[in-house]
């Protein structure tokens, strides 16, 4: 999920129509109301966020310097107009990239992969799990070598999955993750259809089912 910042809500609409094409849960706020929600959200909610966008605020270093006090998420400030000044302040106050507008989308999703990446010292952007190997950015998986083709829903729930591979996740904090803490529209119980979904498609292609699960305590991958 990622979060968007914006004191306009034409614009925070927009980019929740556009991640939304791409398959991306977003999350959106006007920076009063990001002040208050960043500083008092539950860490599982601030665990579903996978990067933070913000846009246009009265003091847009103010919102950064909240999340760095909760979150380690990439944080990608938007720029207006060409300012050395307003630049330089973003970043002391803890984001990730500053990107002049406009800016597409999927450039966005793929600056916030090279963010994570570095994060990450420059381990491998996918996750093996005997024959399967799992991406981080947004290709299907694979078995043996070749593509698993997958519905966007089901290929973030196994991505999910692999980035939590040392932990098990609960249902509630899957659907926060691909669906966004706020979509009223769609009930949580959505997530068991998706899930026993993807396990027949890996147990038919791997002969076994990767995914472990335990009532009460949730899923996780097993090797």
């Amino acid at each position: 999920m990622i979060v968007v910042v914006d004191e306009r809500e034409l614009v925070t609409e927009g980019y929740n129509s556009l991640f939304g094409r791409e398959g991306i849960a977003t999350a959106s706020f006007d920076p009063g109301e990001f002040g208050e929600w960043v500083e008092t959200a539950a860490d599982d909610d601030l665990n579903a966020v996978s990067a933070f966008l913000l846009g246009k605020c009265q003091s847009p270093d103010a919102p950064a310097r909240r999340i760095r006090d909760r979150s380690n998420a990439p944080v990608i400030a938007l720029s207006e107009q060409n300012s050395l000044e307003d630049t330089l302040r973003l970043f002391e106050s803890g984001v990730d990239d500053v990107v002049r507008k406009p800016v597409h989308v999927r450039e966005i999703l793929a600056r916030i992969t090279a963010i994570s990446r570095r994060a990450q010292q420059q381990e491998p952007t996918y996750t093996e799990i005997g024959p399967l190997r799992i991406y981080a950015d947004g290709r299907d998986p694979e078995i043996d070598g070749e593509p698993l083709p997958l519905p966007r829903r089901e290929r973030r729930i196994l991505e999910y999955l692999a980035n939590n591979a040392s932990r098990r996740v609960t249902k509630t904090q899957i659907f926060n993750a691909i669906y966004g803490i706020f979509d009223e529209e769609v009930e949580e119980n959505v997530v068991e259809s998706h899930i026993s979904k993807l396990r027949k498609k890996l147990r038919t292609r791997l002969g076994f089912d990767p995914i472990d699960s335990k009532r009460y305590l949730g899923y996780r991958l097993t090797t």
